[in-house]
């Protein structure tokens, strides 16, 4: 099961990630990003510490997000990212060009 949380509004969007979110969640945690960034644009921290699985859908879904918020001139930073998930990133080189602490 995947969980979306708006944390914190205050000073930058500030998510908490729970579960997994795969190719059958992805969209709704999309949609549920975009809804919040739509309605308060700034930038976007996303807080990953219960996060335990992605897939590379996902890892799409997080790009999406990255280009919308550098298009606009914010920024995106994935906090507290778990090691099996943080090798996602690696292996795709995405930890490059996005703040993945």
């Amino acid at each position: 099961m995947q969980q979306v949380k708006l944390l914190s509004a205050d000073e930058n969007l500030v998510f908490s990630l729970s579960g997994e979110i795969d190719a059958a969640t992805s969209d709704d945690f999309y949609a549920q990003v975009a809804a919040a960034y739509e309605h308060d644009k700034k930038n976007v921290v996303f807080d990953c510490a219960a996060l335990t699985f992605i897939d590379s859908t996902t890892l799409g879904t997080f790009v999406k997000i990255f280009k919308k918020l550098k298009c606009d001139g914010f920024t995106m930073i994935l906090d507290k990212v778990r090691p099996n998930v943080k090798k996602l990133f690696d292996i795709c080189a995405l930890n490059t060009i996005m703040e993945i602490r």
